[in-house]
């Protein structure tokens, strides 16, 4: 008999161990489970540093960034001279191009003209504007096929020259209308490689930040790319001299804001170049 008891309470104690003990049965699949969860948050963690979460839009950022109440389309080349030919290349280009300008039956404006004091050399750099667009630059292509002065320029300039580049650009709507002025000025044209898909970005906080460049009248024009190298940027001053350049950039730090806008515009840029320039005596811009 009390052998049965001895029995049953030792079968007791260790159902009574087994079920306590059951439940560390499940520590390893736990310990999987918990190791996969963190896992899981963590490659999420990572992947949200890497995939930029993007608002839906319903427009072109043309059409988002450009002027409404201009139809403009800017064209911008770049000119690069055999260094023995700058003189000449200049003089012919001052003969023919104002003439262009001139001409009320060409819908096109030589908005400025310059060589490159400093930055590529030998370079010579025009900036067009077409009012009406797309059709007014197809109008002037196609008249000057006709225009026997201009199609003999095009043949002496090409022997001077050692490579060409344009690209056609809208003007953003927060920036200056880029409008004739007295001088004498040097110009600053600064040229950014945006990464794909921060245009928005670039023209939100420029919105805001151009308002810390007008005490001068410095900014002559902000422009991005159409067609040729994609998200360019190109914002134009205008400086007095090279010191007063110096001055103005280095009062904008001074304003409170400023510095908040080069810290979040900085990383949309992928390349940025500066170009110091000299305009020609037949620049509209001077």
């Amino acid at each position: 008999m009390a052998a049965r008891v001895l029995r049953a309470r030792g079968a007791g104690w260790a159902g009574g161990l087994l079920r306590r003990a059951a439940p560390c049965s499940l520590l390893p699949r736990l310990r999987t489970w918990t190791s996969s969860s963190n896992r899981s948050r963590e490659d999420s963690w990572l992947k949200s540093l890497f995939v930029r979460k993007v608002d839906p839009r319903k427009d072109a950022h043309s059409n988002l960034l450009a002027k409404k109440e201009t139809s403009n389309l800017y064209k911008l080349q770049f000119h690069n001279v055999k260094p023995e030919c700058l003189e000449a290349y200049n003089k012919i280009c001052q003969e023919v191009l104002p003439k262009i300008h001139e001409d009320k039956h060409y819908p096109c404006t030589l908005v400025g003209t310059w060589n490159t004091w400093y930055g590529e050399q030998d370079q010579a750099v025009h900036l067009w504007r077409y009012e009406g667009g797309y059709p007014a630059l197809t109008e002037v292509m196609n008249k000057l096929r006709g225009n026997k002065e201009f199609l003999e320029f095009r043949k002496a300039r090409s022997d001077m020259l050692l490579s060409r580049k344009n690209q056609l650009l809208l003007e953003f709507s927060f920036w200056n209308e880029p409008v004739p002025r007295s001088g004498p000025n040097i110009y600053e044209l600064r040229s950014y490689q945006l990464r794909p898909g921060t245009m928005i970005e670039w023209g939100n906080y420029w919105a805001r930040a151009i308002r810390f460049r007008q005490d001068g009248n410095e900014a002559v024009g902000g422009f991005f790319s159409q067609i040729g190298q994609l998200y360019m940027v190109h914002h134009l001053w205008a400086y007095r001299d090279l010191q007063t350049r110096e001055d103005i950039r280095n009062a904008a730090w001074h304003k409170h804001g400023w510095e908040e806008l080069v810290y979040y515009t900085v990383p949309l840029i992928q390349e940025m170049e500066s170009r110091i320039m000299i305009p020609l005596k037949t620049s509209p811009l001077q």
